[in-house]
């Protein structure tokens, strides 16, 4: 599993050359849209930079032998929000507040809870409206694929390109498949580490994933138990994903496009008002 720096870096990456292929191809508007999804990448690699936080990712922190405790203290001291974010890198997909929670409880220190996400959401709109663009990134709602609305109860990154904030018909499975393994990748790197282990929580929530996938157990003849094993999850996760994820994607990218036509900056992270959204698809 790539730690959030890595993630980052790659996002970056992606969208330098496709801003390169959008200019060769001369869209200008594209090319503007991209540069500013790239400010913001590179505005919330700054600050993941800046934290200093060895905590950021638990396997890299295992893998380097960090001291338990310091790492702890500063990740508790953390913000909701800094919270959010990290249990959000680690899914790489939009998620429910108890998601997040579970996530973070599973895998980072600090305290983190579905009353505090409610409430951030607001904040952040309101923030970017003060000063837009101030902050490295923003927890955002993931927009509908039709009406380019918010979808109610899931969270996103701002940072995260806009194909990756849209919800189609099929994408609460997909979401669903692609957090499941980048758990089971979290979990199989940290049981990978010599003298690491993952927390109960982190198997709790392995388990709730994997029980909604087929394949992804394995029943134990003399117990009767189901075991969840990271690369078992993984490859069962991948194999029903792999029967969604193109028509998944085409809906979620056509709506891009349509957000980057007739949405504002603001509108493309916080959603369309839905007055303005029932009109838009009254005219299309």
């Amino acid at each position: 599993m790539s730690d959030p720096l890595d993630a980052l870096e790659d996002n970056i990456a992606k969208l330098r050359r496709a801003i390169r292929d959008a200019a060769t191809a001369g869209d200008t508007e594209r090319v503007g849209e991209l540069r500013a999804q790239l400010r913001r990448a590179e505005r919330a690699w700054s600050a993941l930079v800046d934290t200093g936080d060895p905590a950021v990712n638990p396997v890299a922190a295992e893998r380097a032998n960090t001291p338990p405790v310091p790492p702890t203290v500063q990740g508790a001291m953390l913000p909701a929000r800094e919270h959010a974010h990290r249990a959000l890198m680690l899914l790489q997909t939009p998620a429910a507040p108890k998601l997040i929670v579970g996530v973070h409880e599973a895998f980072f220190p600090g305290e983190l809870s579905a009353s505090k996400l409610s409430s951030l959401r607001r904040d952040e709109e309101r923030s970017y409206r003060a000063a837009p663009g101030a902050r490295p990134y923003y927890l955002c709602p993931a927009l509908t694929h039709d009406l380019l609305s918010p979808a109610r109860a899931l969270v996103t990154i701002s940072t995260w390109p806009l194909e990756q904030r849209i919800i189609g018909p099929l994408s609460p499975r997909t979401a669903f498949l692609t957090g499941a393994i980048h758990v089971a990748e979290a979990i199989r790197a940290i049981t990978d580490s010599p003298g690491a282990a993952p927390s109960p929580a982190a198997l709790r929530l392995l388990w709730r994933f994997a029980v909604n996938i087929p394949g992804a157990t394995s029943t134990k003849p003399a117990t009767g138990d189901s075991t969840p094993v990271p690369s078992q999850v993984i490859d069962a996760a991948h194999a029903e994903l792999d029967v969604h994820a193109d028509t998944d994607h085409a809906t979620r990218a056509e709506s891009a496009r349509r957000a980057r036509r007739q949405l504002t900056d603001e509108e493309q992270l916080f959603g369309a008002p839905l007055h303005d959204a029932t009109r838009r698809q009254a005219e299309a």
